[in-house]
């Protein structure tokens, strides 16, 4: 297993998911020196008063019901060549297997789920490279296919390799004691899983070749690809599996099998986690205190009555009902009081990351939303927003509403799998359903009046309605050194349908304006 030497503590990506979520990934990777290693994740979502959220109407329950997330493992870095010829590789445990006199099925079953992750990262970075090899070219207006070609012919034969190995795996793992059903089914589909794999990147990376020259090397380099594309195609025709692209059809079993099998397979990955209310416990212990100010007070007037007036007369009798109705309210402000502390110090609730394989608990997860006034805003956060003079005027000047969404990660780097070369870390996906922004939109599309210039004619044009919303993130890791810290800005564009793009934003020098990166 390859692990990259001084990898990143916090690696963060921002992306659109589809029309309706955007999708934050976070890898954590503890340096292992530091027990346990902290991570602090930010958000600050800055939301338009047209869009007629706040607290009542997008209070913290629909938050949370709006936030899916996501915790697994890192899938392990391996190369083509680590996967065929390294010891640790799942491959070579597979053939071990086939070659030992005992085996326990559930093992066969994870090194084959295994074997499927690291070979599609393979496949990624291959792509990634081709992609970035033929931006490159193209940004020079340069086409030499030397040193492009002999890598990529390389990376297919050894993609040849793996898929022929681990085929000729699967009637040999039958020899001797047969292997239950669902151990057949279970490999079977990884099999599935790693041709429609072969066949995705290599789509892609033909479809990353666009812009280069149409004759010559490139032009053979294309079809030797595509040729395995089809051969893999074949393959699961003769196989009966339905996993197969039709260019008239709606595609719609392909699509669910794609999904289905990414999710089978990397299921190993991932951690479960379990709720821990502490937050509750502790406003309970609050209110218990509450409840026993006011019945103190209560009391007191009791006594004091009972010292003053007989027991049976009216003025005794109307102190403890003015008494009890003070105390009844004093309970309830104090509730409040104390939940609003709660509120303000305590996160809303928490979650143990377990480790589903050996039960060990390797981490802790706690999380926290809350709506903000924007003098409670941190001064960077602030001086990051002011991009042009339409948001620079409208902090403090224009309604909006700001929520604040804070979660703060502890890992035990101890009970964390170990890689060959260190601590595997910890996948974090977070995805946000912006639905509830959508509701109070005007239509996206408006009638424009046009004035032609030539005969002063008066026709229509149209208008696309969009609404803006900022968000602001600020990422803090507190290993091994200092705590450090980083910030991220992206502004998401609206309208009535879900998200039309993400718009990023570098953090600029102090007292510069914000520079626009890239548009997604």
């Amino acid at each position: 297993m390859r692990v990259p030497s001084h990898p990143p503590l916090l690696q963060n990506r921002l992306d659109i998911h589809d029309r309706k979520q955007f999708e934050i990934k976070l890898e954590y990777q503890p340096s292992g020196t530091d027990q346990p290693s902290r991570y602090q994740v930010e958000a600050w979502l800055f939301l338009p008063a047209s869009l007629n959220v706040d607290a009542d109407t997008w209070p913290r329950a629909d938050f949370y019901a709006d936030l899916h997330n996501y915790i697994r493992l890192k899938t392990p870095v391996f190369s083509l060549t680590e996967v065929l010829a390294a010891s640790h590789s799942p491959l070579l445990e597979l053939e071990r297997y086939v070659s030992g006199s005992r085996r326990a099925e559930v093992d066969i079953v994870y090194e084959a789920k295994l074997l499927s992750c690291v070979f599609r990262g393979a496949l990624r970075r291959f792509v990634q490279l081709v992609d970035g090899q033929c931006d490159a070219m193209e940004r020079a207006a340069h086409f030499d296919s030397g040193p492009f070609e002999e890598p990529v012919r390389a990376h297919m034969a050894q993609v040849r390799e793996v898929l022929a190995r681990f085929r000729a795996l699967l009637p040999r793992l039958e020899t001797g004691k047969p292997l239950e059903e669902r151990t057949r089914a279970s490999l079977r589909l990884v099999d599935e899983y790693l041709s429609l794999s072969v066949e995705q990147f290599f789509r892609k990376a033909v479809t990353d070749m666009d812009a280069l020259p149409r004759s010559g090397a490139f032009t053979e380099l294309r079809k030797e690809i595509m040729a395995q594309v089809i051969e893999e195609e074949t393959y699961r025709k003769q196989h009966q599996l339905r996993s197969v692209i039709s260019p008239t059809g709606d595609n719609e079993e392909y699509m669910h099998r794609i999904g289905f099998l990414k999710k089978f397979c990397m299921n190993i990955l991932f951690l479960s986690v379990r709720r821990e209310d502490q937050r509750k416990n502790f406003e309970e212990v609050l209110f218990a205190v509450a409840a026993g100010i006011a019945m103190a007070f209560a009391t007191g007037i009791a006594f004091w009555a009972q010292a003053r007036f007989l027991q049976n007369s009216l003025n005794f009798f109307l102190i403890l009902v003015v008494g009890y109705m003070m105390k009844d309210r004093i309970k309830e402000g104090l509730r409040r009081l104390f939940s609003r502390i709660a509120a303000r110090h305590l996160y809303d609730r928490g979650t143990a990351i377990v480790d589903p394989v050996t039960k060990s608990r390797i981490g802790t997860l706690q999380e926290k939303v809350d709506y903000v006034a924007p003098g409670e805003l941190p001064e960077e956060v602030r001086r990051l927003r002011q991009t042009d003079d339409f948001v620079t005027v409208s902090q403090g000047e224009l309604a909006e509403s700001i929520i604040r969404y804070a979660k703060r990660i502890v890992l035990d780097p101890e009970q964390l799998p170990r890689a060959e070369d260190g601590v595997t870390g910890v996948t974090d996906i977070m995805r946000i359903n912006v639905e509830r922004l959508l509701r109070d939109m005007d239509d996206p599309e408006t009638a424009l009046e046009y004035v032609d210039l030539e005969d002063f004619s008066v026709g229509r044009i149209k208008g696309a309605k969009s609404y803006q919303v900022d968000a602001v993130f600020r990422y803090t890791v507190e290993d091994e050194a200092s705590p450090r810290v980083s910030l991220q800005m992206v502004r998401l564009v609206l309208d009535r349908n879900g998200l039309k793009r993400m718009v990023r934003f570098e953090r600029p020098p102090l007292g510069e304006a914000v520079p626009e990166r890239s548009v997604a």
